[in-house]
């Protein structure tokens, strides 16, 4: 009798198992408990659009608020066939846990709209970007939630919601309401670094893990599942560590070459050919085997539930340094830490990109410009001891660093309950 294959657990099944196992650990206090194992609010919108050819398309677009005790909520908007409610309220779970990590004053929010960007022409996805920031309302704003470029979405789209919101608004208001969206482009508000941002940091953590255990990343080799911001920038920062890019697998393809691909050069072949695969000195690689490549660190940096059950055996790398939220999935990383394989965990290793949202959001809010040098400087900081809190909590209660992670960010919002109270 043929047997069926267990069903893969969901983005947001991962969370809270994740969630239950912190908690557990770290006792959490039951009503606080209580309180984040649900998410404040859920929007759903459904809006017409015009297409170019005059006909009309209804798109539904998503906004999960799961928390905000220690500010207004913040995270991305994605543009994707696999948005849904479940996957939303997952990422603005992760979203809680990553800002009160960072020790940033928000909370965790995400949303987007279940379509692929590919098939509609750069003025369709400028409507539809301007409908959907119109059907949101008040649902978001820059003191109660802000987003941010996420999967398939960039500092235009980011450029074209605030000038949508903004729009809204009475003209002496206006220009108050600049900071409803980081990730802008420089000119429109922008912050010099916040697109090499996540990217950046994922590789301060790797540079801490390799001082950590007494080694450098020069020489390292490693792959990048994932070419589009941050899978780019990991490259571009871990290059210049003089580590090695042996493998690289996008929606595109898979390739591969032991002796070295070059990020930057592989870059400008991306964008002349739209695809990775037949790019100079690389070979076609199985997909399916992306995971297994000899190689010392593995940089996830796509979508989630992409290390699991199936293909965590093969893993040969001595760390996984998460850019994509959610990409390893629980019973992956089961059998990761059982082989002795460390984790330098979502909510700490991708959180340069909120890093520099923030970052981007106070510049706007007290009217600066900040420098490149500022931006990096002050980034590195706030990775790197967020790095060393998390080796710390990891030590003394004897667990992973996703756990210790976990219970980082648990400790200082279950602070913030028990000073405030609840209402009435």
């Amino acid at each position: 009798m043929a047997t069926t294959a267990k069903p893969q657990p969901s983005m947001y099944e991962n969370v809270k198992i994740q969630f239950e196992k912190a908690a557990n650990v770290m006792g959490l206090d039951d009503t606080v408990k209580k309180i984040l194992s649900s998410t404040n609010n859920e929007i759903i919108v459904n809006f017409p659009v015009k297409m170019d050819n005059g006909s009309v398309e209804v798109f539904t677009g998503y906004r999960v608020q799961h928390n905000n005790v220690l500010g207004p909520y913040k995270g991305g908007l994605r543009y994707h066939p696999t948005v849904d409610i479940d996957a939303a309220r997952a990422l603005a779970t992760w979203m809680t846990w990553k800002t009160s990590l960072a020790g940033l004053p928000y909370g965790g929010g995400k949303g987007g709209i279940q379509l692929d960007p590919k098939k509609y022409s750069q003025g369709e996805l400028e409507r539809i970007t301007r409908r959907f920031t119109y059907a949101l309302g008040d649902n978001i704003g820059p003191e109660h939630d802000i987003p941010a470029p996420d999967v398939n979405t960039n500092a235009q789209m980011m450029a074209w919601i605030a000038d949508t919101y903004m729009s809204t608004k009475s003209p002496a208001e206006r220009s108050k309401n600049q900071h409803v969206v980081t990730g802008k482009p420089v000119g429109s508000g922008g912050l010099e670094g916040r697109d090499r941002a996540t990217g950046f940091g994922v590789v301060v953590t790797l540079e801490s893990w390799a001082k950590l255990r007494n080694t450098s990343l020069e020489g390292k080799k490693y792959i990048v599942q994932g070419f589009g911001n941050v899978g780019y920038w990991a490259a571009h920062f871990m290059n210049k560590n003089g580590a090695i890019l042996v493998g690289v697998q996008d929606a595109t393809g898979t390739i591969y070459n032991p002796e070295g691909i070059d990020p930057e050069a592989l870059l400008r072949f991306q964008a002349d050919n739209g695809t990775i695969s037949g790019f100079k000195n690389t070979q076609d690689y199985n997909s399916a085997e992306f995971f297994g490549i000899e190689c010392d660190i593995i940089i996830p940096a796509a979508l989630g539930n992409q290390i699991t059950a199936e293909n965590a055996e093969s893993v040969k790398a001595k760390v996984i340094a998460e850019g994509a939220n959610g990409p390893t999935d629980t019973e992956g990383e089961e059998i990761l830490l059982a082989k002795g394989i460390e984790i330098i965990p979502d909510i700490l290793c991708n959180s340069g990109g909120v890093i520099g949202s923030y970052f981007e959001w106070l510049q706007n809010r007290n009217g600066e410009i900040w420098t490149m040098d500022d931006v990096i400087i002050k980034l590195r900081k706030k990775m790197e001891d967020a790095f060393n809190r998390v080796v710390i909590t990891g030590g003394q209660y004897k667990t992973d660093w996703r756990t210790a992670a976990y219970i980082q960010a648990l400790v200082r919002i279950e602070m913030a309950y028990k000073q405030r109270g609840i209402f009435p």
